[in-house]
């Protein structure tokens, strides 16, 4: 403010020594003072920001967003904080793990400015500070960890950072929201090992991928070949069940034909001409059988004596008698 009333002094010295403005120099200085009042005393604050003023080097208030007014030359603005969430880069750096190995971790915090007063004076840079705390706190907690573990232990480092960096952050007026890394670097030879391991860990699962799909296919093949084998006997099974019933079922009616059949004789026999009809018939079969023996062979057998025709036509016709007078018996 102190330069604009300089100039405004100076136009109206200028003003004082031209015969056409000199009349009116005291004029412009007052209204150049009263303008420059105006704009010194008059503060539009945006929305989520919040600034400090001083009071004579000391703190007065904190102007609220819209129209604010302070006195010039005793109140001037002496910070100004925005109330948003500021992402911050906390730059690359390397650590050292657990088993002695260099790993260049990357990542970024998210922050607020919650307490004005606080951020302006209780530390001469908070920004700096929150970023020198969170390189700290990693180093610290990469150090506690293995190589390996780092990488699935994520969430767990950025908390530990979180936690820390809010802890401090309430002295200075803000506070840390989370914490991310971004990058896990290892050097190049870690990393072609690490993809050697990933390549061996890969090929071993296909591997057992493979063989315990023809362990499978085996089994399925086994399984089918015992269920075929299952089937077949008990088609088999079934077969020689409905065979055997089968037999039995003709068995059991070439019997009854023939018990038929022997009632019939016997019934027939007992009618009026029946005993010389069969007399007849055993004869008639007698010399069938001869003349079939002499077709078939050189040698002609016949009776010694003619009266064996009769002999024997005479023992046929008494059995047929006797199953002529006992036909119940089959």
């Amino acid at each position: 403010m102190l330069f604009k009333l300089i100039i405004a002094l100076i136009i109206s010295i200028f003003a004082w020594f031209f015969p056409l403005t000199q009349d009116y120099a005291v004029w412009i200085f007052l209204i150049a003072v009263a303008v420059i009042f105006v704009i010194e005393g008059v503060r539009i604050v945006p929305q989520q920001q919040a600034w400090l003023v001083e009071r004579l080097g000391k703190f007065h208030a904190i102007l609220e967003p819209g129209l604010n007014l302070i006195i010039p030359f005793v109140d001037h603005v002496a910070y100004e904080h925005s109330l948003k969430e500021v992402p911050l880069d906390v730059p690359e750096q390397t650590c050292i793990t657990r088993d002695n190995t260099q790993l260049a971790v990357d990542g970024i915090i998210y922050y607020q400015v919650m307490d004005p007063r606080l951020a302006s004076y209780g530390s001469e840079n908070y920004i700096m500070a929150i970023t020198q705390l969170a390189q700290t706190t990693l180093r610290s907690e990469i150090g506690k960890m293995e190589l390996d573990k780092t990488f699935e232990s994520r969430d767990v480092i950025n908390h530990q950072v979180v936690a820390v960096l809010d802890e401090a952050g309430r002295n200075w007026g803000i506070k840390v929201l989370r914490y991310e890394i971004k990058s896990l670097t290892p050097p190049d030879a870690i990393l072609k090992s690490m993809q050697a391991q990933i390549t061996a860990e890969r090929e071993k699962r296909a591997l057992i991928a493979k063989s315990e799909g023809q362990r499978q296919e085996e089994i399925n093949l086994a399984d089918g070949q015992k269920q075929g084998a299952v089937l077949t006997s008990e088609g088999e099974k079934q077969a020689a069940i409905n065979k055997a019933q089968g037999d039995a079922t003709a068995i059991k009616l070439i019997a009854e034909a023939t018990a038929a059949g022997v009632r019939a004789v016997a019934e027939a026999i007992g009618d009026k001409g029946g005993m010389d009809a069969a007399n007849l018939k055993v004869a008639q079969q007698y010399i069938e059988a001869f003349a079939q023996l002499a077709k078939t062979s050189n040698t002609l057998i016949i009776p010694a004596n003619a009266n064996d025709l009769a002999g024997f036509v005479a023992t046929a016709m008494s059995v047929l008698d006797k199953t002529r007078q006992d036909p119940a018996r089959p």
